[in-house]
Formats: structure tokens, sequence, C-alpha cells
């Protein structure tokens, strides 16, 4: 029996060491990585600034305890309520725990209310994580299969169905919280519309009830703005982000604002390795690099460029039924009923790191740091990767 448990269905390479957008596996053989771990590694690999703040502080100190004070925290706590506009933030190791702290700040507001049931709005195609509590949150089946019974206190419609969101609140009082993503990664890279947003941000106003918004994925600069919310003029009540905040080192933030930020008081809720000096600095030195690189217009040209490139390559082939994504978080839906995960095995052997989400979503998910020519290549692989897929289906 294998020492690891059997929950990834790997693919057969080991990557010992990266640099920028490439990283190298145990035979040395150069991958181009359009997945960054899974929107993680937004400033690619070995990114100088990452590494002599991680070297700096692990020299220093790695672990107190948030017993006390954590000069760190505190001022990565600073950057992120500055850059976002919220009032406070729990830090956390990962972006599920994230969404935990904001279900649990969400049913607290509730039962502070006198709601005996306190009930969240979650959506069809989400994915908030793999906890009792972010489980079921997801709709995913697969996912939730053999982990029953689920929690009571969540209720599901459709995605971008802003009427049906009008009826829930009319139907259920104890609704106290909505929970959505700006847009829907593991969904299959689907953008909530402008109207479904701002329609939800006044259901919420009006009910009473918090407006939750999971940026796992969509912060840290991957949609073109800081966080996906700044694409509108109005902010979230609670805010999860991970992944990209750390540049591969865990951390999550659930920050929140106005009569969110105070539901959650000592003895409520806490962390262990939460908010510890070492990831802190590592986030420090990702917010620092993307504002004062500018690197958020970058990634918006980097991600039309992309699409452009990959529209001159595939729009006669009649493979794709419509690009999706917002900046550098990509999806290429292919037009086909069959489950296309294969292309990321044919994609690994042509040296390039993809992923096939939804069935039949090609997913990209590059680092920031590529160079046009970079960006190229990348659109010419995928497209060739495609192409490669639908011979073999004829």
């Amino acid at each position: 029996m294998q020492p690891i448990m059997n929950t990834y269905g790997r693919l057969a390479a080991t990557f010992t060491h990266g640099k920028g957008a490439y990283v190298y596996d145990t035979d040395n053989r150069a991958f181009l990585d359009a997945l960054s771990g899974i929107a993680v590694c937004g400033l690619g690999h070995g990114h100088p600034a990452i590494t002599q703040a991680i070297c700096e502080q692990a020299g220093n100190l790695v672990h107190t305890s948030n017993l006390y004070g954590i000069g760190r925290q505190q001022e990565l706590a600073e950057k992120l309520t500055a850059i976002s506009g919220m009032d406070n933030v729990f830090f956390s190791n990962s972006g599920a725990e994230a969404n935990e702290a904001a279900i649990k700040i969400a049913r607290k507001f509730g039962h502070n209310k006198g709601v005996d049931l306190p009930t969240i709005l979650v959506m069809e195609n989400a994915f908030h994580g793999r906890t009792m509590a972010t489980l079921t949150a997801t709709a995913n089946k697969a996912a939730q299969a053999g982990f029953g019974p689920l929690l009571d206190g969540f209720e599901r419609i459709n995605f971008n169905d802003l009427d049906a969101a009008k009826q829930a609140f009319e139907h259920n009082p104890n609704i106290v919280a909505v929970l959505v993503e700006p847009v829907q990664g593991e969904g299959g890279v689907t953008c909530a519309t402008d109207e479904f947003m701002n329609g939800l941000r006044t259901l919420c106003t009006a009910n009473d009830a918090l407006l939750m918004l999971d940026e796992i994925q969509t912060g840290n600069g991957r949609t073109g703005e800081y966080f996906a919310f700044q694409h509108f003029d109005w902010h979230p009540d609670v805010l999860t982000t991970a992944k990209g905040l750390g540049n591969g080192v865990p951390i999550g933030a659930c920050l929140a604002k106005g009569k969110a930020a105070e539901v959650l008081q000592p003895g409520s809720h806490g962390s262990t390795y939460g908010g510890n000096p070492l990831a802190c600095a590592a986030g420090c030195a990702v917010i620092d690099t993307i504002t004062q690189e500018n690197i958020c217009k970058r990634v918006t040209e980097l991600g039309e460029r992309i699409r452009q490139k990959l529209q001159q390559h595939l729009d006669q082939t009649g493979y794709v039924k419509e690009y999706r994504g917002k900046g550098l978080m990509i999806g290429v839906v292919l037009n086909t009923e069959e489950n296309a995960a294969g292309i990321m095995k044919s994609a690994l052997e042509a040296g390039l790191l993809l992923n096939v989400t939804a069935g039949n979503v090609v997913r990209l998910l590059p680092p920031f740091v590529i160079t046009d020519e970079e960006a190229d290549l990348i659109a010419e692989k995928t497209a060739e990767q495609i192409t490669a897929y639908f011979a073999v289906q004829k």
C-alpha cells in the first residue's frame, strides 16, 4: 500500500524546481505552466521578492501563536483592508477555511438577529471547498458522495438567475446571507453577469442579509482587478480569498465590512496556524509586487492576448462553443458532450500544464509574469491539444 492516501488521480510527472512560467521535472524536462498550481502561483515560480520575504522571515520567526501580537499579520491585514476597502480580516490556512469562517459569520449574524435556522443562499455549479460546511455549499454530487448527512441551513438556486434569488428571499425569511463566486472556477469558468451581481447586492441590502463573495480563485489580481468585486462600484459584506495570496505558501483570509465585521469575538473562532509570520510575510510580498508593478493592468492585457490568439487558431474549426472568463482566468468551452479530461494528459506530454473542468472546459490560469511570447505559446499549444483531441474523436 502506498504511504499517501489515494485521494488524487495524479498525472505522471514530479516537479523539482521552477523559474518564472516554467517548472522542471525529475528528468529536468521543462513544462510551460498555464495552471499556476490552480491559480496559486500568480507571480510564477522562484519569484525573487517572494523568495526573499520567505527566507528572511524563516530566519527570524516562523510561528508563535494568536495568543500574542503578530507584527507581520498586522501588516498584511492593513495591506488587505487598504486594497479592498474592507474593515477587518481573519486569517486561515486555506480557502476552505476562509469560507468556513464566512459561513460561521453568516450563522452567528443570523442567530444574533433571532433567526433559529439561519440559511445561506448558494449556487448550482458552485465550489467552495471540501470541509463539511463548504462541501454542503458546493454543488458537486461526486464530491459530496459518501459524506452525508450534509448540513442544514443552505438553499440552492441557479447561478445568474436573479429572479430565483428574489423568489428565495420572498419565500424564505431565514435567509441571512448569499455566498457566490464572481467567476465559477471549478464550475466551468462561468462569469456572473453584471445584472446578477448588482441585483444580489441590492437584494442583500434590502433584506438585511450578508453578501459574501468567494474570491479564493478570482482574488489577488487574477481577473485584472485586485479583487473581482472591484469591477463593480460596491463592496461585499464578507470576502474570502486564498490561493494567490501566498504564491504557494498556504494562507487564506476572510475579510468583513460593516455589520459583518464585529460578528466574531474572542472565543467564537480561531486557528492555530492562521496568519503565522511566515505566511503573512509571503502575503505582504505578493501584495506589494502586484500593486507596485501594476500587474493587474498587465493581467488584463495578457488575458485579451491569449483569447485573441486562441480565436485565431480555433474559430474556424467548430471545436469551441464559447470563450469564458476575465483576465488570466480563461475557459475554452469545447463543442463536445464527452469528458475531455484526457487533454490534460496529452498536454502534459507536450510540455504544457493546463486543466479541464466541468467535463468540457479547458481552463487556463497562467502566471501573471508570462511574456507576450509565452502567452502566444500557451495559446498555440492549447489549440494544438484541442485540435488533436477532436481528431481522435472523429
